[in-house]
């Protein structure tokens, strides 16, 4: 009976971890080398440490995914709510050219990265688990991640958790 008791705990252990919130990016995400609008090659560690001390929105995105332009307006819409919040844009755009007319087209305010690695696989998509475009994730002013994972700019967590930090 011990034994089922013990088997039963680890498996509920290892399955509340896989669900818990990230904390932390992995050495991978840190390392993960992107662009800056003047065409310079930045590591996202780096990205972090520019805004350290503040709260930042992450908003990973593309001027191709339809959800990431719908979703706009409610960035939008957040950025007016939270005018004291980084925003840091991180596009999956194909080339400095589409992403530059991307953030032109849509008039996106913030701070913008072009992430190197393919949308397809590994490097930034894995380390970070992206599942879907536009993805939004809130990082303290210590550096931790406060949220994870939203798809929607008007997720109740989003807000909430920028409502606790600020």
């Amino acid at each position: 009976m011990k034994k089922i008791i013990f088997a039963l705990c680890l498996l509920f252990g290892f399955t509340s971890c896989t669900k818990a919130q990230k904390t932390e990016f992995s050495p991978e995400a840190l390392a993960e080398i992107m662009q800056t609008q003047t065409g310079e090659d930045i590591s996202f560690q780096e990205i972090l440490k520019k805004y350290q001390g503040k709260t930042i929105v992450i908003d990973i995105w593309a001027s191709w995914c339809p959800d990431c332009i719908k979703g706009m307006p409610k960035v939008e819409s957040l950025q007016e709510r939270f005018p004291e919040v980084v925003y840091v844009f991180l596009s999956y755009d194909k080339t400095p050219d589409t992403w530059a007319t991307g953030i032109e087209k849509y008039n996106v305010k913030g701070e913008h990265y072009l992430i190197r690695s393919n949308w397809k696989g590994g490097g930034f998509k894995d380390a970070i688990d992206i599942d879907w475009i536009p993805r939004y994730m809130v990082v303290d002013p210590t550096g931790k991640i406060a949220l994870y994972r939203a798809i929607e700019a008007d997720d109740e967590k989003l807000i909430e958790t920028l409502k606790n930090l600020n």
